[in-house]
C-alpha cells in the first residue's frame, strides 16, 4: 500500500508559547513514525511560530491498521530537542486519493524555564554531594554489586565513579548542576551495576523535587529507591545566582566605573572567606570575525559564535551571508576555577543539518589581559593547527587570589557534555610520542648521572662527588621542598631573562607521510607498547612471586638479605649507609676501570619466573591410557 504524506501546518494554528510571556521564535521540525520506527523527518524551519514545510513523501506500509505517529520538536543546537506536540493519524480511516487536514495538539506546559534554557541563561546552582548507598540489592553471582549513580536534570547529566564489590558503597563525590527553573525542577536519579563486556544492570531509581527544598541551606537527604531496592544519602544545596548574562556593547557593566568598583570590592581580599566557590567573574566581548571559511555553495557563511566556560554555554545570534560578521555581544560568566579555559567556537548555521565547524580558540583565564582587544587566529577542532579566519575579542577577569588559591586544591569541575572518545591511529601515535619523550628525558637524566659515576668528565664527576658528600652529611627533610623551590626560582630567572623553557610539539607530521609510512609507524607503536606492557607485567609478577614462594630458594635468599638489611639499618644510621654506598659508586670506576655496571635488585628479580613462565614450567600429568607400561604391553614386539 502506497501512502502519500504532505506536511503543511494549518493556517490558523500557531505553535504554543508560554502564557503571559512574549513569543519566542522556535525551530520546529516534524518526525513521522510507524510501528515505533521513524520513517521520515522534515527539514527544520528556523525562528518561526508558523512554519511552512511544503514537503511531500511517499511511504510503503505493510499494515493499514498501524497508525502514523506525528511528533513536532523544537531544534536546540547542542541541547536535547524540545517536544512540542503530537498526533495519531489512523490510515484505515482515510479516503483514497483525498487529502486529510488535521491539527496537531500542542503541548501547553512550556514554562519560563524553557525560555531561560532557550536563551541558555541559568538561574541558580544545585550543589550535590553523593555520600553513600545503603542496602543495595545484589546483582552479581557473588552476592554483591559494582554500583554507580546517574543524575539527570533537564539536559544535564552526571555519572559517578563505580565502587566495586559492595552493597554499601561510599562515593564521597561533589558536583554542581545548573537550574533553569527558579522553582527548582525534578532531579532524576538511577543506580546501575557495572558489568564489563555486558550491558549494565539496572538496580533502582528515585526522583527529587527541588522545588520543595529551601534555598541557601544544605539538606541531608536519605532517598529510598523504588520497590525497596536500597537507599542513597545526599547533601543538596540550592544557591540563587544571576552571574551569567548576555548583553550588547551598549549595556556593559564593567564600562560603568561605579559598577566596576562594586565588582572589584566584591572580590577584594577582605572578602576572601565569604562564599569560597564564588572565585570571580569574567566578561568577554565577542566583537567580530574576519576572513572566515566559506561553508555554503554561494561562497558565504552564516556564522554564529558559542562561548563556553566549563559547563556554562552562551551563544550569539547568527549573521547571515557574510565572511566578516559583527556580533558585538558581551558575555558574563561566573568563575569557579581560575584555571578554567574559555573556549570560543565559530559555527556556520545550516537549516537542514547540523552546524558546520568554522574555527575555535581556547584561552586560559590566567592568560587574559584586562581590557585588551586582541585578534585570535582560529584553529581546528583539536586546537593544533590554524584554520581560516581571525576573531576579535576583549576580555576582563576579576577574581579573588585567596579563593582561587584555595580552589586549586579541590577537584576541578567536570564537563557534563563531552564527546565520546574514539579510536584514532593518529592520536595513538601522538600519545605514544609524548610518553616516549618523557621516558627519553628520564633515560637521559639517568645517563647524565651515570656519566658522573663513570668519570667521563673528571671535573664534573669531582664536583658531583663533593656535592653528594656535603648534601648527604648535612641532609635534613626541609631540604626537599627547598630544592624544589630553588628549581622554580632558577626557571623563573631563566624566563625573566628571555630564555623561555623549551616546549615540546605535539603536532604529528603524519599528513606528510605516505600510506605505508603511516602503517609502519602505527605498527611500531603497537609493538613498542606491547613490549613495554610485557616488561611492566613481568616486573610486577616477579615481585609478587618472590613473596608467594614460587621459587623457595629465592624466597629464602630474600629473607636472608632483608634480615641483614634490617639489622644493618637498626645499628647504623641511614645517613652513613647512603654515604658509603655513594662513595663506593663513585670510586668503583677508579678502582676497576673495566668493571661492568649492573643493578643487583633487577638481577635478582630476573631469576624469579613470571606467571607465564610458571605456566610454561608446570608439569603436565600424563593420561593413564598413555602411560609407558601400557604402551609396552600393547606393543610387545
Amino acid at each position: 500500500t502506497l501512502v502519500s504524506s504532505y506536511c503543511r501546518p494549518h493556517p490558523s494554528n500557531t505553535l504554543a508559547t508560554t502564557q503571559n510571556t512574549p513569543r519566542t521564535p522556535y525551530d520546529p521540525y516534524v518526525k513521522f513514525k510507524i510501528a515505533g520506527k521513524e520513517v521520515f523527518r522534515s527539514k527544520i524551519i528556523h525562528k518561526n511560530l508558523n512554519p511552512v514545510w511544503d514537503e511531500r513523501v511517499c511511504l510503503i506500509v505493510d499494515n493499514l491498521q498501524e497508525p502514523l505517529y506525528i511528533k513536532v520538536f523544537d531544534y536546540d543546537f547542542g541541547l536535547q530537542d524540545d517536544f512540542m506536540g503530537s498526533a495519531y493519524l489512523y490510515l484505515d480511516s482515510l479516503e483514497l486519493q483525498r487529502y486529510r487536514v488535521f491539527i496537531i495538539t500542542q503541548q501547553q506546559n512550556l514554562r519560563l524555564s524553557d525560555l531561560y534554557r532557550k536563551s541558555q541563561l541559568w538561574r541558580g546552582i544545585v550543589s550535590i554531594r553523593l555520600i553513600e548507598g545503603r542496602n543495595l540489592i545484589p546483582m552479581d553471582q557473588n552476592g554483591l554489586s559494582d554500583p554507580y549513580v546517574k543524575f539527570k536534570l533537564g539536559p544535564q547529566k552526571y555519572k559517578s565513579k563505580t565502587i566495586p564489590k559492595t552493597l554499601n558503597p561510599q562515593w564521597r563525590e561533589q558536583f554542581d548542576l545548573h537550574l533553569y527553573d527558579e522553582e527548582g525542577g525534578i532531579l532524576e536519579i538511577s543506580v546501575w551495576d557495572k558489568d564489563i563486556g555486558m550491558r549494565d544492570d539496572f538496580i533502582g531509581q528515585c526522583q527529587l523535587d527541588l522545588s520543595k527544598l529551601s534555598r541557601e541551606k544544605t539538606h541531608k537527604l536519605e532517598l529510598e529507591l523504588e520497590e525497596d531496592k536500597g537507599m542513597l544519602v545526599l547533601l543538596v544545596t540550592l544557591t540563587a545566582t544571576v552571574t551569567v548574562s548576555i548583553s550588547d556593547l551598549s549595556v556593559n557593566l564593567l564600562d560603568d566605573p561605579h559598577e566596576r568598583q562594586q565588582i572589584i570590592k566584591r572580590y577584594s581580599p577582605l572578602r576572601s572567606f565569604f562564599n569560597l566557590k564564588d572565585v570571580g567573574m569574567v566578561q568577554v566581548k565577542i566583537l567580530r570575525a574576519e576572513g572566515l571559511m566559506a561553508a555554503d555553495v554561494t561562497g558565504k557563511s552564516d556564522p554564529f559564535c558559542i562561548a563556553e566556560l566549563c559547563n556554562d554555554r552562551l551563544q550569539t545570534h547568527t549573521v547571515y551571508k557574510t565572511l566578516n560578521p559583527e556580533w558585538n555581544k558581551v558575555f558574563t560568566f561566573n568563575v569557579k576555577d581560575i584555571h578554567a579555559v574559555l573556549e570560543i567556537t565559530v559555527y556556520d548555521e545550516d537549516r537542514d543539518r547540523s552546524a558546520d565547524f568554522l574555527g575555535k580558540v581556547a584561552i586560559p583565564l590566567l592568560n587574559i589581559r584586562n581590557s585588551e582587544q586582541k585578534a585570535y587566529v582560529l584553529k581546528n577542532k583539536e586546537l593544533t593547527r590554524p584554520t581560516k579566519g581571525v576573531i576579535f575579542l576583549e576580555a576582563d577577569v576579576i577574581f579573588n587570589a585567596v579563593k582561587a588559591s584555595l580552589r586549586t586544591f579541590v577537584p576541578p569541575e567536570q564537563k557534563y557534555i563531552e564527546e565520546e572518545a574514539k579510536v584514532s591511529k593518529q592520536m595513538l601515535q601522538q600519545n605514544f610520542n609524548r610518553v616516549k619523550r618523557c621516558v627519553l628525558f628520564l633515560i637521559n637524566t639517568g645517563s647524565y648521572i651515570n656519566s658522573c659515576f663513570q668519570w667521563e668528565s673528571p671535573r664534573r664527576s669531582l664536583c658531583a662527588f663533593l656535592i653528594f658528600v656535603v648534601v648527604v652529611w648535612n641532609f635534613e627533610i626541609y631540604m626537599v621542598p627547598l630544592s624544589l623551590l630553588l628549581l622554580l626560582t632558577w626557571n623563573y630567572f631563566l624566563l625573566a631573562s628571555g630564555k623561555e623553557p623549551r616546549e615540546g610539539s605535539v603536532v604529528s607530521d603524519s599528513e606528510k607521510k605516505g600510506f605505508l609510512d603511516k602503517f609502519y609507524a602505527v605498527q611500531d607503536v603497537i609493538i613498542t607498547v606491547q613490549n613495554a606492557l610485557d616488561e611492566v607485567a613481568c616486573f610486577g609478577e616477579r615481585v609478587k612471586n618472590t613473596f608467594n614462594w614460587s621459587v623457595p630458594f629465592l624466597s629464602w635468599l630474600a629473607i636472608t638479605v632483608l634480615c641483614a638489611g634490617a639489622t644493618l639499618i637498626y645499628f647504623i644510621p641511614l645517613r652513613f649507609i647512603v654515604l658509603v654506598w655513594g662513595i663506593n659508586k663513585f670510586t668503583k670506576k677508579l678502582r676497576d676501570p673495566y668493571n661492568i655496571e649492573n643493578n643487583e635488585l633487577l638481577d635478582f628479580l630476573s631469576r624469579v619466573p613470571s606467571d607465564i613462565q610458571l605456566v610454561q614450567y608446570k608439569d603436565l600429568k600424563a593420561e593413564t591410557s598413555q602411560s609407558p607400561s601400557k604402551k609396552r604391553r600393547n606393543n610387545p614386539g
